[in-house]
């Protein structure tokens, strides 16, 4: 059986700050855990520590250059999802269409929150 709170506690799932791996639920008193594993946890002190030597704002996301490239290529990829629908809608294309052309937009906009 499972009760409300067990239901709730899944659908909060928490995630790793540095992979965005979803953290073991197992329901430990204190304060939760931030990363999944002591690599994560170093990766994110060596990025605060980064950004506080260059002088940058204590949110200021940094990117690589590949990591900029595949974030433009999956907007332009949404993007264009996107003209199709307006497209089809205009062509007139069948309802069934339409849903189908919708869903394909829905599932590249979940990829694009995806940063990492």
């Amino acid at each position: 059986m499972v009760t409300e709170s067990d239901a709730a506690r899944r659908e909060d799932a928490r995630h790793c700050a540095w992979c965005g791996r979803r953290l073991p639920d197992n329901g430990r008193i204190g304060r939760p855990r931030r990363y999944c594993a002591q690599p994560c946890r170093q990766r994110a002190y060596e990025r605060r520590a980064a950004v506080q030597r260059g002088g940058l704002p204590e949110d200021a996301v940094v990117l690589s250059s590949g990591e900029l490239a595949d974030l433009q290529d999956r907007l332009f990829q949404l993007r264009c999802a996107a003209e199709d629908v307006a497209t089809a809608a205009a062509d007139g294309a069948s309802e069934e269409e339409l849903r189908r052309l919708a869903e394909e937009l829905v599932d590249t906009a979940r990829g694009l929150e995806r940063l990492r």
